[in-house]
């Protein structure tokens, strides 16, 4: 039987999902994938995002200034992948009026759709010249949203 994860999730503006079939590289000595690959899976998910929805991608982003850090990110692992499973990363953009982006994240076993794991990243704009926080939603991040519909 499947496990599902008590975590109650946002609303997401944006959804996009992403297949990652599981190497050998990624587990560990216990024959399931290594904890850390899925901090990867969570990158390998937003870097499609980006390039699904333009204009939040990491090339872009640095390009009108900004760097974008993760400041925190959660990770809740419910069951193990295994060597040969294909994986689904569903990244999930949350909106915040902020000078912020929140992603959510869940990883299903695409067999079953069980879900393997659920996390969120927070990533604060800092500029590439100072390396000082903006406050404020950069220009370029305003004009993606309303060109999407979000806001």
């Amino acid at each position: 039987m499947a496990r599902h994860s008590r975590q109650i999730f946002s609303e997401p503006a944006l959804t996009h999902r992403i297949k990652i079939k599981v190497r050998f590289s990624e587990v560990d000595a216990m024959r399931v994938v290594w904890h850390g690959e899925y901090v990867r899976y969570f990158e390998d998910g937003r870097e499609a995002f980006g390039v699904k929805y333009g204009g939040l991608n990491y090339n872009t982003i640095t390009d009108e200034g900004y760097y974008i850090p993760i400041v925190k990110l959660e990770l809740n692992y419910l069951m193990p992948l295994k060597c040969g499973e294909t994986a689904i990363v569903e990244t999930r953009f949350i909106n915040t009026n902020s000078a912020k982006i929140i992603f959510e994240y869940i990883i299903y076993r695409e067999s079953d759709m069980a879900i393997a794991a659920t996390g969120k990243s927070l990533q604060v704009f800092t500029h590439v010249e100072s390396g000082e926080i903006e406050l404020s939603a950069p220009d370029f991040f305003i004009k993606w949203k309303k060109d999407l519909g979000i806001i």
